[in-house]
């Protein structure tokens, strides 16, 4: 096998971190590596796959004579829009975490166990979508290949790593009694309704992200979508409560097979036993876990999910890893 490439962009920010981690895991076919990350952290020293990397400085000319063949960005959506073009211009393949590329009609939006067939469609960048986007989709996905699906209800539990390390130190601050400095209120001891800012029609950016999100990643603009997302005093892992009306009907042990067989999913549901998926145990890992399946009497082909996972891994470090892991596959003819 060819041995590649790769380039992680925001190498030092807590999701380039964490690209480190999941690619030291999993081992790719990787010849170099290449570090870069704003001016700010250029020169400092990583550990990384048992050697020391430098930090390179992001500019316009840090991709040139390195032969690189995949990028991994994760540095904010304006960064992306700056320096993306660049890298794919010189036959790099982005694949970047920010929300710069997510809906750009040309641009695919990839879960790999959702839709893989869409990462050759890409013209020099695939998109990772939202962190609760992506455990959602990998939940719905069989839902919606063996019964189709009408219409989703979503409210999310959100972990205040999504909004990165000034977040989580929000919650810190909470803890030590301090202001918070990046949420609008204190969220130690709290629940805020209120995730990215607010838009005319009174949804946030954040519940507007995964209602386009999903229907773009199951290819079905039809799907009749609301949304509801809020920040919780959580560190790590997003919890989701998802309301799912199905086309068809169904055998509520039949359906729980199906989630039980599809790729990337742990159903957890024994509630005889209280047990159930909790962030606390989906902290560090790739997986995305479903429990609390049951019927919506109140609707007909109505079901209930309680879906929750890593934000900080599946919600974007390992997704943005596997979605490389499958392009070499391609590449790769396998």
């Amino acid at each position: 096998m060819k041995k590649y490439n790769i380039a992680i962009v925001g190498a030092t920010g807590m999701v380039g971190r964490k690209f480190l981690q999941v690619l030291e895991e999993r081992q790719l076919p990787v010849d170099k590596y290449y570090l870069f990350a704003s001016a700010r952290s250029a020169g400092k020293v990583v550990p990384f796959m048992g050697k020391n990397y430098t930090v390179e400085e992001l500019n316009e000319t840090c991709f040139d004579g390195k032969n690189i063949h995949i990028a991994l960005f994760s540095a904010g959506a304006s960064v992306s829009k700056k320096y993306a073009p660049i890298a794919a211009a010189k036959g790099i393949v982005v694949i970047d975490n920010s929300s710069a590329w997510r809906m750009e009609p040309d641009v695919p939006l990839v879960v790999p166990e959702v839709n893989p067939q869409d990462i050759m469609k890409h013209k020099g960048i695939i998109a990772n979508p939202n962190c609760s986007t992506i455990q959602a989709v990998v939940a719905l996905k069989p839902l919606y290949d063996h019964y189709g699906i009408k219409r989703i209800v979503y409210s999310t539990y959100q972990a205040v790593s999504g909004a990165g390390l000034d977040g989580y130190m929000d919650l810190e601050r909470g803890i030590r009694g301090e202001n918070p400095q990046k949420f609008p209120y204190p969220i130690f001891g709290n629940v805020i309704p209120h995730i990215d800012v607010f838009l005319e029609n009174g949804y946030t950016k954040e519940e507007m992200k995964m209602i386009e999100e999903t229907k773009k990643i199951l290819g079905d603009s039809s799907l009749k979508i609301t949304a509801t997302t809020v920040r919780v005093p959580v560190f790590h892992g997003h919890s989701e409560s998802i309301n799912v009306e199905l086309k068809k009907s169904f055998e509520l042990e039949e359906l729980k097979n199906v989630l039980a067989k599809s790729p990337g999913l742990i159903v957890v549901d024994d509630t005889d036993n209280n047990r159930y998926p909790m962030a606390i145990d989906a902290e560090d890992k790739d997986d995305v876990f479903v429990g609390r399946i049951r019927r919506d009497e109140s609707v007909e082909n109505g079901v209930n999910l309680w879906v929750v996972a890593d934000n900080i891994r599946k919600g974007a470090a390992t997704n943005t890893v596997q979605i490389a892991e499958k392009l070499i596959s391609l590449w790769e003819g396998r």
